[in-house]
């Protein structure tokens, strides 16, 4: 694959657009990444607005044969068929995670039940769930008040790890700014440290 064809693909989640230290910490990434590689382009996601949950209607026009599709089905599935692309597209993905009550953010949930689709985003077979996008790269960065990431009530990221394995995409970095009530500034140092060491790897 050509220099030129890579893409990174930035989902953030938090509700806050200043302040945010997932956003800002993202961005950080993201713009390190491209230090590494100027030829890569970006796609950012911004979910923390909302996506349209399922409903009867999208899951009737999920399972049907993408042959026999109504126009009405199609459009049902417009939006999920984009994210999916957007997804299928990136080389590299970068979520910013706020941990809301252990988990992640709604919005985000949405998004995840958008893109996990049998026949598009993995297969069921004999031997089991196969994930169908492989062979990319992700870094899932955790911001919480209070919560210890990859404790056992770390509902977030461990959920995203999960998630993204079952979709195939298992080389995974989480980088945590977690407990910030504790002390703000020397979190958000030990965050830019390891993004640092992150893309040095990745370089």
């Amino acid at each position: 694959m050509s220099a030129a064809s890579k893409k990174i693909l930035k989902i953030d989640a938090s509700a806050r657009r200043d302040g945010s230290m997932t956003r800002e910490l993202s961005d950080k990434l993201v713009t390190s990444l491209l230090e590494n590689d100027q030829n890569t382009k970006v796609l950012t996601r911004d979910v923390s607005a909302g996506l349209p949950f399922l409903d009867a209607e999208w899951i009737g026009a999920n399972f049907t044969d993408p042959a026999d599709r109504t126009p009405e089905q199609k459009l049902k599935l417009a939006l999920s068929d984009t994210l999916v692309a957007e997804l299928r597209s990136a080389d590299t993905i970068v979520f910013g995670v706020p941990v809301y009550n252990f988990s992640i953010p709604a919005t985000l949930k949405t998004w995840v039940d958008m893109i996990a689709r049998a026949r598009e985003t993995f297969l069921y077979t004999e031997e089991g769930p196969q994930g169908l996008l492989e062979g990319k790269k992700a870094y899932v960065i955790v911001a919480s008040g209070g919560t210890p990431v990859g404790s056992e009530i770390d509902f977030a990221s461990t959920y995203l790890r999960h998630v993204l394995g079952f979709i195939g995409i298992t080389d995974v970095t989480v980088i945590a700014a977690d407990q910030l009530t504790t002390d703000v500034d020397a979190k958000r140092d030990e965050a830019l440290e390891r993004i640092r060491e992150a893309v040095s790897e990745a370089a």
